[in-house]
């Protein structure tokens, strides 16, 4: 039988834990008064370290902050961060030849760096539209909406994303994928269009070009037909995405009344990428995985990343509401009590990002320009608004027995 004090106890953590502790340190250190916009770049104590701004992070923490407004505390600092980091992408982040975004700018927005990947565009749109909801203010979905409308253009032109491997070995990514999943997701809860059910269904379908049973896995990369590319590279498992987009999934069959073939889905994903990343020995979920079970080539492989430790996280407790299978509860708590022991500062504010595999801390900053306020902060609001859920489902099924 499911232990609802134990859901309630994490409830509260996770919502105190993002009011009194993640939410102020960002606040605190990472805006910029000046410039607008967010820093990321910050040490263990929360001191600036580089002023580079990651466009990534705009979108992130402007998605962060309003998503913690309209979900946990109508805090009017929360929804002037989001505000803040919006202005900015507004301002600076675009490039007006091609309509694409930066990935790096300079503390005032002066472009540094742009890559081939859409991701600063997916976050600039969920941040859009998460803080349409908050305001009220409609014309941020309309942004949104136009901006995933771009995204569809930009994939589809091949001079604005071009192949990350030369015509010799034709490839499709996962992570682009299943990302765009769930930026359509946030964004049809501020507008409606078919585009985004629509897209929603084109990448589930395309996501089952990645599972490959044989291997129990998901792998990050294979064949435009799903076929194996039996390389380094090709043979990669990702446990951390697989965890993340069995979230995504099982989100999706949520919104379609509990849809069984994209739970059934979504939970075989989670399994494969549990068992493929879960660390027996000390614990935790691993980077990544060969499906073959040779040496990974990442110099990075055994090491514990922040971010998949908070997917498996969401990805249990929403399996667990899916489908009522206390194994989902058991695996929650494995990872949240690995995470809490392992990735909370006990010193000082926020959370550790990188450690060795036995758990140790490989180093301290508390943000770069890929760690920063987004997987903490969203895994404490989604997780503390699914216990609450299926707390409140428990009471709803008692009182009908009763």
């Amino acid at each position: 039988m499911a232990d609802f004090g134990y859901l309630k106890s994490c409830a509260d953590i996770y919502r105190n834990d993002l009011v009194n502790n993640i939410m102020p340190f960002w606040l605190k250190n990472g805006i910029d008064p000046v410039n607008g916009g967010v820093y990321t770049c910050l040490d263990r104590q929360g001191n600036l370290i580089d002023t580079t701004k990651s466009v990534w992070f705009q979108g992130r923490f402007g998605f962060v902050a309003a998503y913690a407004y309209n979900s946990i505390e109508r805090n009017p600092e929360w929804l002037a961060a989001s505000k803040s980091c919006i202005d900015f992408i507004e301002a600076h982040c675009f490039d007006p030849e091609d309509g694409r975004m930066y990935f790096e700018v300079m503390a005032d927005g002066t472009p540094l760096r742009k890559r081939r990947y859409v991701f600063s565009e997916c976050f600039a749109a969920i941040a859009m539209s998460e803080y349409s909801i908050a305001s009220g203010d409609r014309s941020y979905a309309e942004k949104a909406l136009k901006l995933f409308k771009d995204i569809r253009r930009f994939l589809a032109t091949p001079e604005l994303t071009p192949a990350k491997y030369l015509p010799a070995q034709p490839a499709i990514g996962h992570s682009i994928t299943m990302i765009p999943i769930n930026t359509a997701s946030c964004i049809r809860r501020a507008i409606s269009d078919p585009v985004l059910d629509r897209h929603i269904d084109e990448s589930i379908e395309q996501l089952k070009l990645f599972m490959h049973p044989e291997f129990k896995c998901l792998l990050e990369t294979v064949t435009p037909e799903g076929g194996l590319i039996d390389t380094c590279n090709g043979r990669i498992i990702n446990p951390g995405h697989c965890i993340e987009t069995a979230w995504f999934l099982l989100a999706e069959a949520q919104h379609r009344g509990w849809d069984a073939d994209i739970i059934k889905m979504a939970t075989t994903i989670l399994d494969w990428g549990w068992d493929w990343g879960w660390d027996n020995e000390f614990g935790g979920i691993i980077n990544f995985r060969d499906c073959r079970n040779y040496p990974c080539q990442d110099y990075a492989q055994d090491m514990k990343f922040w971010w998949p430790q908070c997917e498996v996280v969401i990805a249990a407790l929403y399996a667990y509401q899916a489908t009522g299978n206390e194994k989902y509860l058991d695996m929650h708590r494995m990872a949240n009590e690995w995470m809490y022991d392992h990735l909370a500062d006990k010193e000082y504010p926020e959370w550790y990002g990188y450690l060795h595999r036995d758990g140790s801390v490989a180093q301290s900053a508390k943000g770069n320009l890929f760690k920063g306020p987004f997987h903490i902060p969203r895994m404490m609001i989604q997780s503390s608004l699914l216990c609450e859920s299926i707390l409140k489902d428990a009471a709803v099924a008692e009182a009908v027995d009763a």
